[in-house]
């Protein structure tokens, strides 16, 4: 094959967390931004560097950015002012007093349970022993009043270890100490456990930022708060991918375009600020699209941008252009901006099934796929775009393995070239022409698992009451300078995909839980801002979740 008929293949990490604070203290409601941060953006990055042919787009959004800050300010703010942390589970880790109330106990201990019972609890005999003593526990909470503070000491160092990254645990001699060591341990030994934390969060960024100088990879960028751009802009875009979902009350969000163009604003300026660079792509929250969305990307100045496999396919049907090679970017009638689309069976295969298979045998069957792709010696571009932190707890040692052989086997394959989405337009590749686009994101093609549902409508009907009310309160003129600029970034963090995605009862109960929670205090939180009355529906539970999804339902694999 030529060389310039390499198949071109762009590797796509998208990085996300939805904001965990309660903006109104500060506090964080759930950990889970720093426990990604020390196991898999950290791991995520230093493969990267390791392979120095190895290209990649990473995609970050903008409040994960401004979290993954906030968490360095305050680990050093404690480490060298002893200002408290305000995480309760990352205090509790350096905490010199372990709480004495039992209620304290047991959800320190119930939190350090939330972990990958195979590949990140049963790796670990002493760790291990700790969570079945913490599982009798929570069955004979009398119990309890027993529990000397060295156990709750030893599972909480136990459980950040757990979540180390698999790079560190590699090259860091104090946690391979700490591993060692098994238990016992002191407030010395935690201390120090937070000082390698904050490390990982200072240098995290510039890191990436090192190796988008290099043009090793392409950063691109997200909506401000992740929201779900197309439903803001027209709630009844979901018919055109679910015809008969039933919708919610709400029949427009109101102001939905401004709101999406605030999004976009902010989201630029907070990439810029981290980065330095304007972003030439733009990762649609949960690859959601429809022809207004594109078109309102093209006015930002984005050339790029990209979705799921099942929106072209469901694109192409409607348009009567199912014969088309999906390997292209495309372009849809009366949008200037180049759209590229997930492969779909190749990006599920890494999320969904080769967690289980040993790690060459992965590799080499995925190559075997792109082969097949590349066989006509055609111009083609495949995208696998995935989360960049959702698959790897449930591959062996993070996906160390894994993803240390598929930088190298792609790198130096003879007829794959691992290029990012800029590349590919630089390179002139061809841009196919759409004729219509169905709106939907990169699940299902559709935006079923946002709204259609009981509760996620309902969700749907809370954040637009909170919205007129905002718009109200805002044309009185009455709030100052300060204040409308927090009820923006407080009604941003309510319109966010999260929330929404969690809702319904084919999700654990423990996390519909936590994030149905956490949006009932976001928007109580804005009608304080507004110095509006609340509506008392907010006091109550609106959803629960009793199902048990494939990887705990923060992924979601397409029909084949």
């Amino acid at each position: 094959m030529s060389e310039n008929k390499k198949l071109k293949l762009v590797l796509c990490w998208h990085m996300h967390q939805p904001e965990y604070r309660n903006l109104r203290t500060g506090e964080y409601q759930l950990p889970w931004t720093y426990l990604h941060v020390i196991k898999d953006y950290v791991d995520m990055v230093a493969h990267l560097e390791s392979e120095p042919k190895a290209k990649a787009v990473v995609n970050f959004a903008p409040i994960l950015l401004e979290q993954i800050e906030d968490y360095t300010k305050q680990i050093n703010g404690y480490l060298y002012d002893r200002v408290s942390i305000k995480d309760s589970l990352l205090a509790a880790l350096v905490s010199p007093s372990i709480p004495a109330d039992t209620q304290t106990r047991l959800k320190l201990i119930t939190d350090c349970m939330r972990a990958n019972r195979e590949r990140q609890i049963e790796r670990y005999p002493a760790f291990l022993h700790l969570v079945e003593m913490a599982e009798w526990l929570k069955s004979h909470q009398d119990g309890l009043d027993y529990v000397n503070s060295q156990f709750i000491t030893d599972i909480l160092v136990w459980y950040h270890l757990a979540w180390m990254g698999e790079t560190i645990k590699l090259s860091d001699s104090r946690i391979k100490r700490l591993i060692e060591q098994g238990s016992g341990y002191t407030l010395h030994d935690r201390v120090e456990l937070l000082e390698i934390i904050g490390e990982i969060h200072s240098s995290l960024l510039n890191r990436y930022k090192a190796l988008a100088k290099k043009r090793r990879i392409e950063l691109s960028v997200t909506p401000y708060a992740h929201p779900i751009m197309p439903l803001l802009l027209d709630i009844k875009s979901a018919h055109e991918a679910m015809p008969h979902a039933p919708l919610p009350a709400l029949d427009t969000y109101p102001g939905g375009e401004k709101r999406v163009r605030w999004h976009l604003k902010k989201g630029i300026e907070t990439f810029k600020h981290f980065f330095g660079i304007t972003p030439t792509g733009c990762w649609p929250s949960e690859g959601s699209v429809s022809t207004e969305t594109l078109r309102i990307l093209s006015d930002f100045g984005f050339e790029w941008t990209a979705s799921g496999g099942n929106v072209l396919h469901n694109s192409l049907h409607q348009s009567g252009q199912s014969s088309v090679d999906i390997h292209h970017p495309f372009k849809v009638d009366g949008t200037e901006i180049a759209c590229f689309f997930r492969d779909d069976g190749l990006s599920d295969l890494i999320g969904f099934t080769y967690s289980k298979w040993h790690a060459d045998d992965a590799v080499m069957n995925l190559i075997s796929h792109l082969e097949n792709v590349a066989t006509d010696g055609k111009e083609k571009v495949v995208s696998i775009i995935m989360d960049g932190e959702n698959a790897w707890e449930y591959f062996p040692a993070n996906g160390y393995y894994f993803l240390t052989a598929l930088y190298k086997k792609l790198a130096h394959h003879p007829a794959i070239e691992l290029c990012t989405f800029s590349d590919c337009l630089a390179a002139k590749v061809d841009i196919k022409p759409l004729k219509k686009l169905v709106a939907g994101s990169w699940v299902y093609g559709s935006f079923s698992t946002w709204v259609g549902d009981k509760d996620k409508n309902r969700g749907w009907d809370m954040l637009g009451d909170a919205k007129w009310s905002f718009d109200k309160v805002i044309t009185t003129g009455r709030l100052n300078n300060e204040q409308l600029i927090a009820a923006e970034i407080q009604l941003a963090v309510c319109e966010g995909s999260d929330w929404f995605w969690w809702f319904g009862d084919y999700n654990p109960s423990e996390a519909v839980s936590d994030f149905e929670r956490q949006f009932r205090l976001n928007l109580a939180n804005l009608y304080l801002l507004l110095g509006a009355p609340a509506p008392d529906y907010l006091a109550l539970t609106f959803t629960q979740g009793s199902g048990s999804p494939a990887m705990g339902g923060a992924m979601r694999p397409n029909p084949l």
